[in-house]
């Protein structure tokens, strides 16, 4: 596939991502995702010959990757400062979208993991990376139980954007931090 194909691609699963995380899964039609892409009807097709679910489930991975990117290039001495730094970037992202893009991955996480077993997979493949990543961090810390401790951060980092979005206000992302930092 040549550099404008691999554009156009990216553009679709950019476009279905924001829809999804915005609106939710039913609320990201084909038809808007080609909209907000600006891609040709048959783009879509051709690069997604699975349809819908194909491009939610990929898009799931690259928003997860994406942020995976981002809390791995996060400032910060320790773990817990980090931590804060991803939370107030994602706070940001969060006021700036109007409150309505808070995580790539919980929307579909939450409407389909109980009818989509290729979407549940998805969703449970980028959560566990995650996971992964903040255990390893953990451990590379000396924490004495990292898999748990970093179970129990990514929960919280969850509802506190859950409960920002519809608070909309930062509130919940101060004090998730403020837990975290009691946590390590």
């Amino acid at each position: 596939m040549g550099q404008k194909g691999e554009q156009t691609r990216a553009r679709l699963l950019d476009a279905t991502r924001d829809l999804i995380e915005s609106g939710g899964y039913f609320n990201a039609g084909l038809n808007q995702v080609i909209a907000a892409s600006g891609a040709p009807k048959g783009s879509l097709y051709f690069h997604f010959p699975g349809g819908k679910d194909q491009l939610v489930e990929e898009s799931v991975r690259r928003g997860g990757r994406e942020i995976a990117r981002l809390m791995a290039d996060l400032p910060g001495d320790g773990t817990a400062e980090r931590l804060a730094a991803l939370l107030g970037i994602l706070g940001d992202r969060l006021e700036a979208s109007g409150w309505r893009k808070g995580c790539p991955v919980a929307t579909v996480a939450l409407e389909m993991a109980a009818t989509s077993p290729e979407l549940r997979a998805a969703c449970s493949e980028v959560y566990a990376g995650w996971e992964g990543a903040l255990a390893d961090r953990l451990a590379a810390d000396g924490h004495p139980a990292p898999a748990e401790t970093a179970t129990a951060i990514l929960a919280l980092v969850e509802g506190a954007l859950v409960l920002a979005r519809a608070h909309q206000s930062r509130t919940p992302l101060d004090r998730a931090a403020k837990a975290v930092s009691a946590l390590l």
